[in-house]
């Protein structure tokens, strides 16, 4: 994934709440079904982390994207952002973004 489509899902990922949440216990298998689920609906999740959780998120994110088969997307303070597309979602995480990289611009003139 090049570094506009991610900057585009960032900037989309402002905009939603953590989906997920992890705790103490860290990344059970009941949290890695619940992300898998979340991304076959919503192919963009974020995911906060508790302050009992021990590990970082930066140092987190791209083990936890290889398990799921996702990209890691960020990682900033205890929230993480991953993408993996899915053909059943209803509204693509990626809609509004064309071939050439650029956001598609929905003005008409």
């Amino acid at each position: 994934m090049d570094s506009k489509t991610r900057a585009f899902l960032r900037k989309k990922a402002g905009a939603i709440q953590p989906t997920v949440i992890i705790g103490k216990d860290g990344l059970t298998d009941n949290v890695i079904l619940q992300i898998d689920a979340v991304l076959e609906t919503r192919e963009l999740v974020k995911i906060s982390c508790l302050d009992s959780f021990d590990a970082e998120p930066k140092y987190l994110i791209n083990e936890l994207a290889n398990v799921v088969n996702a990209e890691p997307i960020q990682a900033i303070g205890r929230k993480m952002v991953i993408y993996r597309y899915s053909r059943k979602c209803k509204e693509h995480a990626l809609e509004g973004f064309d071939d050439k990289n650029k956001p598609l611009n929905k003005k008409s003139n």
